[in-house]
C-alpha cells in the first residue's frame, strides 16, 4: 500500500489525540474507504442492547486505537527520542511530558460522548460540563510551556533556522525515517548535519514512520470517523434520532435535531453546568433512554466498523504489526 504523505505535525508532542479527543473529532475526517453510507447497503445489525452504559460499549476499531494511558506513554517515549537526538548536538533538552487525566477521571470511557451525553447521574449533577469529569477547568488540560531554545537549538529541533524563509517555502523534510536517510536538511550545527525536519520530526518518524511501508498513523482514526459518518446517515439512526427529537420537543426543548446540537441550540455555551444546562441534560438523557438511542446507534456504528475492518483487513493487519513493534520499541527505550 502506498500511503499519502502526512502533514508535518507540530513537535514535540504526543502523536495521537487521546481517546476522548478522538471521539470529539470523529465527525470531521475524510473518507479513507471511498464511498458513503449506501456502499453495500445498510448492514445487518447484531444484538441491540437496551440503554448500554458507554463504558461497556466495545467497537471493532477499539482494537486498533490506543487507550489514553497508551497514548500518554507513547508521547513520553517520543519526547525521550527528541531529548536523545538533541543530546547528539550537545543540547540538554527536556520537553513537556504528556500526562494522563486526574486519578478517578473516566479517561478510559472512550465512547463517553460518542452519541452525546448519556449518563443520567452525570447529567443531573453537572449538565454538559465535561470538565467536571476530568477535574479540569472548562474541560481542557493545561498544556505545559515548551522550553525556550537558543537559535542553534531551535535549528536542531526544527530542521530550519529561526525566522528563515527557505527556498521553496519549507525546509527539507521526509515522511519516513527511511526516506530521511537520503534527505539533506542543508543545516549543520556543531559540525553535524541536522536531520530533515529536525529532532522533533526524527523522533516522530522513528516511532511512527520508520519505513516506507509504514501505515499512516491516522489511518485507523479515519476509518472510525467514516463508520461514524455512515452511521449518522443510516435510516435506523435517523429514525431513533427523530424519536429522540420528538421527546425533546415534548420536554420543552423544541427544534433540537441532534444530540450534538443541544448546547449551541439552547445557548448553554457559557454555563454548561448551570441549572438550565442540568435541566436540559437531564431531559436529553431521559429521552435517549426512552427511545434507546445509545443502544441502537452503537449497534449501527459497530456494523459499519465491522464492514470497514473487513474491507481494509490487509492494511489493518499491517498497522497492528507496526503498532506492536512501536510498543516493543517503547518498552526498550523506557
Amino acid at each position: 500500500m502506498r500511503n499519502a504523505r502526512r502533514p508535518r505535525p507540530a513537535v514535540p508532542a504526543a502523536a495521537l489525540p487521546t481517546a476522548a479527543l478522538a471521539a470529539a473529532l470523529l465527525a470531521g475526517c475524510a473518507d479513507p474507504g471511498g464511498g458513503g453510507a449506501a456502499a453495500g447497503g445498510e448492514p445487518a445489525l447484531g444484538t441491540v442492547e437496551l440503554n448500554p452504559a458507554t463504558a461497556s460499549i466495545s467497537l471493532p476499531m477499539d482494537a486498533y486505537t490506543d487507550s489514553e494511558a497508551e497514548a500518554v506513554r507513547m508521547g513520553r517515549v517520543q519526547e525521550g527520542l527528541v531529548s536523545r537526538c538533541m543530546a547528539r548536538y550537545g543540547f540538554a533538552y527536556e520537553g513537556p511530558r504528556p500526562s494522563a487525566g486526574p486519578a478517578g477521571a473516566a479517561s478510559e470511557d472512550r465512547h463517553r460522548y460518542l452519541f452525546g451525553l448519556a449518563d443520567p447521574a452525570y447529567a443531573a449533577a453537572h449538565g454538559y460540563d465535561k470538565g467536571a469529569a476530568t477535574g479540569m477547568t472548562g474541560g481542557k488540560r493545561e498544556k505545559p510551556a515548551a522550553p525556550q531554545l537558543s537559535d542553534s537549538a531551535y535549528a536542531v529541533m526544527h530542521g530550519e533556522r529561526r525566522g528563515a524563509a527557505p527556498a521553496g517555502g519549507r525546509a527539507p523534510d521526509a515522511a519516513t525515517e527511511e526516506e530521511a536517510a537520503g534527505t539533506d536538511s542543508g543545516i549543520e550545527v556543531g559540525g553535524r548535519r541536522v536531520p530533515a525536519g529536525g529532532c522533533g520530526r526524527e523522533a516522530y518518524r522513528k516511532l511512527y514512520a520508520p519505513t516506507k511501508d509504514s501505515v499512516d498513523l491516522l489511518f485507523t482514526f479515519g476509518l472510525a470517523s467514516e463508520a461514524h459518518d455512515r452511521s449518522k446517515r443510516d435510516s435506523r439512526v435517523a429514525g431513533v434520532l427523530a424519536k429522540w427529537s420528538a421527546c425533546m420537543d415534548k420536554s420543552g426543548y423544541n427544534g433540537i435535531k441532534s444530540p450534538y446540537d443541544v448546547v449551541d441550540g439552547l445557548g448553554l455555551q457559557d454555563d454548561k453546568g448551570g441549572a438550565k444546562a442540568v435541566a436540559a441534560a437531564t431531559a436529553d438523557v431521559a429521552c435517549k433512554r426512552e427511545v434507546n438511542l445509545v443502544g441502537v446507534w452503537a449497534a449501527v456504528e459497530k456494523a459499519y466498523q465491522e464492514r470497514l475492518v473487513e474491507e481494509h483487513a490487509q492494511t489493518l493487519a499491517l498497522y497492528r504489526q507496526q503498532r506492536d513493534a512501536r510498543f516493543e520499541l517503547a518498552a526498550d527505550l523506557s
